[in-house]
Order: C-alpha cells, then structure tokens, then sequence
C-alpha cells in the first residue's frame, strides 16, 4: 500500500529528527487547545505564577497555534537530552540545576531547528513555519503530550518512560499536513514522589504547581528578595531546583546527552561556598556570558547566594 504524502512527510522529519540529535519526536494537529484554556485561566487567576507576568500575555496564541503561524495544520514536538555524564558535586558548595550547567539552550536549540528545517525545505519543497524552543507564547508541554512524546507527571513534567524528563522542550509549528500521532498512557499511577520531595510543596495538586512556591521561581524569576517562607528549605539550590525529577523513578532511565555545548565550565567542578560568596562580577561574566544562569543576573545569583548562606 502506498504511503499518503502525510505519513511520507512524517516519517521524514522523525528521521531527520533523529539525524539532528533529538531523543524524542511526534506530530499532532494544530487546533485550539480547548482542554488547556480553563485549567490556565484558573492558573493564573490563583496567581500561582507569581511575578511571571509574562504568562499572562498572549493567551489566546497560547491556546491557538493558527495566530503564532497562519494557516498552521500540524505541531511537530521534538525533546532534546540535557541531562549530564558526569553531576556537578555540591557537597562544598551551591547547587545549580542541570539544564543550565552548559551554554543557553535556547540559542543552541534553535540553530539546530533552523538548519533541520532547511534540509527538510530541500527534500519537501518550501513550507512555512516557525520553530520554538522555550521562548515564545507556546504550551510546549501540552503539544508534546498530544504527540505522544510522553504524559504530564504529577510534577508537571514532560515524562517518557524511555528517558524519564530530563530534556528540554521545541516545536515546528507548519502547514504541513502530516500523519498525526496518538497520546501515550500516565505512568505515574499511585507514586507520590515528587509531591512528598518537594520542601516547599509547590505540588499543590498533582500536576498543578504553585510557581510562586518553587525554589526555582525564586533563584530566577523572582526579582524582590526572597520570602521568608522560603528560609532553610531550598537545600542550598542556588539557580533553579531539580528535587522533583531527581526524585522520579522513570528517570533512572536518562542516558547522559552527547551535546559538547551542554558541559559545564571546569571550574564549576571545584567551586566551594566561600568561592559562590566571594564571586566578583568578572568572573561571574566570564564564566556564565553564554549561560542560562545569565538570566538570574550577577546581582540575582548574589542575592541567592547571600540568602543560603544566613
């Protein structure tokens, strides 16, 4: 039986996908997300995003992929490994969440969507799109559950039992019209996890998440000083937190990336406390000029810093 141009399309871009150093990559078609758009309106009416106001921009591009890229049929989700050979030791020191050991995913990602979307441009003949990482009014976990990369966990993560969730996020939303996939089954079942790890139990729910609670909300998107709520349980995490996935059975599963961009400076690797409290706005420059720890900026690290140490 012959194949239908959008399942030929299909199993291209997954084999170009994986040419292009993706773990995980599946289609859905572009629609509103109806069952999204009250549980976020909900979301942020709790103010459970805090000081993000971003969040509470766009809405309706956030529901509708057809006002992001007009005339858009398809959501090709990809998952991209980040988790690390080797884990920074943070016994004489402050802790920093794996995603940001390395150079900024955002830039690195996207480079490699551009130069896999030319290819595919080659091969299919033009098409328009957009590609998104991370960076823009898009439900990235919401799509990625829709293409059946994995199922939302009880800490809202993106899960796969094949490589738990350590992976950052990205989308092609095109108007291709292309085979769809199916949504996977929730492996959570009766594990809590996640939800027990949590010290400052920003699991309000499973999968709901006080954003304003999480140690990473408050070493990076929180721009006042810290609440007093957050004093002594945020278990020296210093830019970000990763107790919720650390604690995750499926990720027994990860399998260190082969992205050379994603290791961390060398001098991660021997930095004490008395070094992250004695940091200068020199080194911290140089060390993280092409790093997501940049964002929480020399004065925000300082600020954390200054707060674990009392």
């Amino acid at each position: 039986m012959l194949k239908s141009h959008a399942e030929k399309y299909a199993a291209l871009i997954k084999t170009k996908a994986q040419k292009f150093g993706f773990q995980n990559c599946g289609i859905s078609r572009a629609g509103f997300l109806e069952e999204d758009a009250q549980p976020l309106e909900n979301w942020l009416k709790k103010d459970y995003h805090g000081q993000m106001k971003y969040m509470e921009d766009y809405f309706d591009k956030r529901l509708d992929p057809a006002l992001l890229v007009p005339g858009a049929k398809s959501v090709i989700s990809l998952s991209y490994n980040y988790f690390p050979e080797e884990q920074l030791s943070f016994e004489e020191g402050f802790k920093i969440s794996k995603y940001a050991y390395g150079k900024d995913y955002h830039e690195i990602i996207k480079e490699i969507l551009v130069e896999m979307v030319a290819e595919l441009k080659d091969e299919i003949g033009d098409f328009d799109c957009r590609v998104f990482t991370d960076s823009a009014p898009v439900l990235e976990r919401s799509w990625g559950r829709k293409s059946g990369i994995g199922w939302v966990g009880k800490n809202a993560n993106l899960i796969t039992k094949q490589n738990g969730s350590f992976y950052f996020l990205a989308e092609i939303i095109c108007d291709l019209d292309l085979a769809e996939d199916q949504p996977v089954t929730d492996h959570c079942g009766t594990c809590r996890a996640c939800i027990d790890a949590c010290p400052t139990d920003a699991i309000v729910n499973e999968r709901l998440i006080d954003g304003s609670k999480c140690i990473s909300y408050a070493t990076i998107e929180l721009k006042d000083e810290i609440p007093d709520h957050f004093r002594n349980k945020m278990e020296d995490w210093m830019f970000g937190c990763d107790i919720c996935q650390d604690v995750c059975p499926w990720n027994r599963f990860a399998s260190p990336h082969q992205q050379e961009k994603f290791r961390p400076d060398s001098r991660l690797k021997s930095f004490t406390r008395k070094d992250w409290q004695e940091l200068s706005q020199e080194l911290f420059s140089e060390i993280f000029r092409k790093s997501p720890v940049k964002r929480t900026k020399f004065a925000g690290l300082k600020r954390n810093v200054e707060f674990l140490s009392k």
